[in-house]
């Protein structure tokens, strides 16, 4: 409680949380209420102004473009948390083989994590769809593996660090398993640096997405996606510009809410870097795909 009351204080936490919750509800209350069909084609409405009841205009079908994004936060959703989940999965497990095996073992999941690393998540992605072709699966599998690598690289020296803490060396010596060490001792430590590399990721999935699904290899055309609601509008931006600002400005608040909070969970979760230089609470995190 006293983690959330810490997060809650803090501007970036306010502000990530904020987001986080908007996007959960609207994805919720799209399941059940739009304010119009998004897939519903009206060719005389097409290109409405923001107005009453098309309140933020339409696109070249006559498609409400409100719809259109409310549909398109439940993709959103979809893919972040399917990344973030399959990048948990990957980078606790590629960690735990690289801090608590034995030597060999540890140096080939080295080799391995840098060797993975070198591929960026849209290479990846592109990779993978070459086989599979796209689909929203491609894009969470490739995010997650891209960025369960970026995990495991981060999280891997903060277990060796924590495994020769003496709470560890006690729980050893009391006789508990690697794992239970692992579960009850290693991962809460390294919590802070996990749930910022995990917000990262999910900003990248949100971010990957979007672009993939602009170029075709994401979510099919029949989907509600703000990428390919993007790839449908870009080419009718200097006749239609707003219609693009919409899906846009979808995708950065998101990014930016997530990214935000969690540097802010990883302030909160941490109560030493409260007590360090103000500066170490103003840094916000870039995202790298």
């Amino acid at each position: 409680m006293s983690t959330l009351k810490r997060l809650w204080s803090l501007g970036t936490g306010r502000f990530g949380i904020l987001i986080v919750v908007l996007l959960v509800a609207v994805a919720l209350v799209s399941l059940v209420w739009t304010p119009f069909d998004p897939a519903a084609v009206d060719v005389r409405a097409r290109w409405a102004d923001p107005s009453w009841p098309h309140v933020l205009g339409t696109d070249n079908n006559g498609r409400d473009i409100a719809s259109l994004l409310m549909a398109g936060t439940r993709t959103t959703i979809l893919v972040a948390v399917g990344a973030g989940i399959v990048a948990s999965v990957i980078g606790i497990t590629l960690a735990a083989l690289g801090a608590l095996t034995a030597r060999w073992i540890r140096e080939s999941v080295a080799v391995l994590v840098d060797i993975l690393i070198a591929f960026p998540v849209l290479i990846i992605a592109m990779m993978i769809s070459a086989v599979w072709g796209g689909s929203l699966a491609v894009v969470i599998w490739a995010v997650g593996i891209g960025f369960g690598v970026n995990i495991a690289r981060v999280t891997r020296p903060e277990l060796r660090r924590v495994l020769h803490s003496d709470f560890v060396l006690a729980g050893r010596a009391s006789g508990l398993t690697p794992w239970q060490n692992l579960t009850r001792h290693l991962l809460p430590n390294v919590a802070p640096v996990f749930i910022v590399q995990l917000s990262w990721g999910m900003a990248v999935a949100v971010l990957a997405e979007a672009g993939l699904s602009y170029l075709g290899f994401g979510a099919p055309i029949t989907q509600p996606s703000w990428g390919v609601l993007l790839s449908d509008l870009q080419a009718y931006i200097a006749v239609h510009p707003l219609t693009v600002v919409w899906p846009g400005l979808a995708i950065t608040l998101t990014v930016l809410g997530l990214n935000l909070l969690g540097d802010a969970l990883r302030e909160a979760a941490d109560p030493t870097l409260a007590q360090r230089a103000p500066t170490a609470r103003t840094h916000v995190p870039g995202v790298v795909a």
